[in-house]
């Protein structure tokens, strides 16, 4: 589970209470207050990966939207609000009853998939493989197995009913007829709050695909899917990786509604910062390095477009992306601002639940914008580029702490062999196994980047040359005995490493050179092994 239960707790008694608030109190500014925090429950569900949960939430804030023009004019009728109490309390029982299931100890009564990889890594993640055919399963756990991922196979009629929910529960419907299908389906998401729900071998025309994820399914996949696209989807949702909390500038000269627009943000658990002259945004900007710009187009002796082209004239803001708030619809002056890169108009006063939307998908577009720009689109991780400017910036830091910083430069051995032999696409999977396990295996403070082709740059900040030649050499042999299957057979591949170390050497430059010049030696020394000097 990604979501402690005390933190779900909190959120789910902050719903309850804006609910009962507006019960006691039914006008607009409380149902608008409830929906607010709805929909900031669903977004948390959804963050957090509960997907069962997160599906009834997102349900039910549907039907609390719908019903914004009717509280205004407070004309809800009875039957309306007793349904949607009914619903509210659905959910709350459900929310209890995960908490419940996840806050007490429970035994671990599974046995460990029995491997040959000689890890010291625990399985952190479990998958169900849920179908009749158990044999078919075999390949995909074998790969599972290697990335600490525990894979068990059930048959349809024996899922069992545990306590701890597994991550992934991959459910094989062949033989089934669609509307059986769905019926699993809907009984699974009924008893499971947080897995996620993949169908496998799944005739995936639109109609069978829309049925299936009405029922309650997160992804499916076709019929002829390769392993290696499943393996990839299960360790990505296996990864949980949370981005840090998005930040909004707000420039408005009004207090009151500076305030409230940062109160709603808040709800939401969008970070901000506000300035309320012009002037300051530049400082702004750098001071809080917000992901967007709440921006008021008519402030005193200077429009919201004007502050604008300022900011346009400073490189490292050029994508930043500006939402106008007006209370105007001056049209010269709408396309003005949206020729400078304008993304959005919101007309005052604004819909807190629909600002929360459309601030939250402009920084999800602007982040993945970014992260294309920054990161690698074969593995994910940070492109050669990007890596070198995290190399800088590590040793600048442990250059003002007095620290440590170790460097090390991988190279999958005999890499134009495998491409030779079994193509491009197995190379690339080859490239993204290790990108996958040495995302897992490090700490959260390590930087990994493809540097280029086969070859990585790894950044361990606090540890010196004898400490990441222990982590990686574990690493290198766990990296020799994954198997990859390729028509009727099966082949392995190995890499070599080596590892400098600041302050011996005190440049970028020079760490990666030593780094590589200690890789070169590994590949004399017959490859398959980590070479450190420093």
């Amino acid at each position: 589970m990604s979501c402690p239960p005390a933190e779900l707790k909190i959120k789910s008694d902050e719903l309850r209470h804006k609910w009962e608030a507006y019960v006691a109190s039914p006008g607009f500014e409380p149902f608008v207050e409830f929906a607010v925090c709805l929909s900031s429950f669903s977004d948390f569900l959804q963050g957090k990966g509960l997907s069962g949960l997160h599906q009834m939430s997102h349900s039910l804030e549907q039907q609390a939207l719908s019903l914004f023009d009717e509280a205004d004019r407070q004309q809800i009728p009875p039957a309306t609000l007793d349904h949607l109490r009914s619903r509210i309390e659905g959910l709350g029982a459900r929310v209890a009853g995960f908490i419940d299931s996840n806050s007490r100890p429970v035994a671990d009564r599974r046995a460990h998939c029995e491997t040959d990889i000689s890890s010291d890594v625990v399985p952190t993640h479990r998958v169900w493989l849920i179908g009749n055919t158990a044999d078919e399963w075999q390949p995909l756990m074998t790969q599972l197995a290697y990335f600490a991922i525990q894979a068990q196979v059930f048959p349809w009629h024996n899922v069992p009913a545990e306590i701890k929910e597994p991550a992934i529960l991959l459910l094989d419907t062949q033989g089934m007829s669609l509307e059986e299908a769905c019926e699993h389906i809907e009984a699974l998401r009924a008893r499971f709050s947080a897995s996620k729900l993949i169908l496998h071998k799944f005739q995936a025309d639109f109609n069978n695909l829309k049925a299936a994820l009405r029922a309650g399914c997160d992804y499916c996949f076709a019929d002829a899917t390769p392993e290696a696209v499943i393996l990839t989807k299960i360790i990505e949702l296996c990864s949980n990786e949370e981005e840090p909390p998005y930040r909004v500038l707000v420039v408005e000269d009004s207090l009151t509604a500076s305030k409230s627009i940062q109160r709603t943000l808040k709800q939401n658990g969008i970070e901000s910062f506000a300035v309320t002259q012009p002037h300051e945004v530049l400082t702004g900007l750098r001071s809080f390095q917000p992901d967007l710009i709440l921006m008021d187009m008519y402030m005193p002796d200077c429009t919201g477009v004007e502050a604008t082209r300022v900011i346009r004239q400073h490189a490292e803001f050029l994508s930043t992306p500006v939402i106008y708030l007006s209370g105007d619809g001056d049209v010269a002056l709408q396309v003005d601002a949206l020729r400078l890169g304008g993304e959005h108009f919101l007309t005052k006063p604004f819909n807190p639940v629909f600002l929360n939307a459309v601030v939250k998908s402009k920084i999800e577009r602007y982040r993945a914008l970014r992260r294309s720009m920054q990161h690698d689109s074969l593995t994910g991780l940070l492109n050669h580029g990007t890596s070198k400017e995290r190399l800088a910036a590590a040793v600048n830091a442990a250059s003002s702490s007095n620290g440590l910083l170790a460097v090390a430069m991988i190279d999958i051995d005999y890499f134009k062999t495998v491409n030779d032999i079994y193509g491009h696409p197995m190379g690339d999977q080859v490239i993204r196994s290790l990108a996958w396990l040495l995302k897992q295996r490090l700490r959260k403070t390590d930087l990994v980047g493809r540097y280029g082709g086969e070859e990585f740059l790894v950044i361990l900040p606090g540890s010196n040359a004898d400490q990441a030649f222990d982590v990686l050499d574990r690493i290198r042999r766990d990296f020799s005995l994954i198997q990859y299957a390729f028509k009727d057979t099966r082949f392995k591949a190995t890499f070599s490493a080596g590892v400098s170390q600041f302050p011996a050497t005190s440049c970028p430059e020079a760490l990666i050179k030593d780094a590589d010049e200690a890789l070169y030696d590994a590949k004399h020394s017959g490859r398959n092994c980590v070479v450190t000097r420093g």
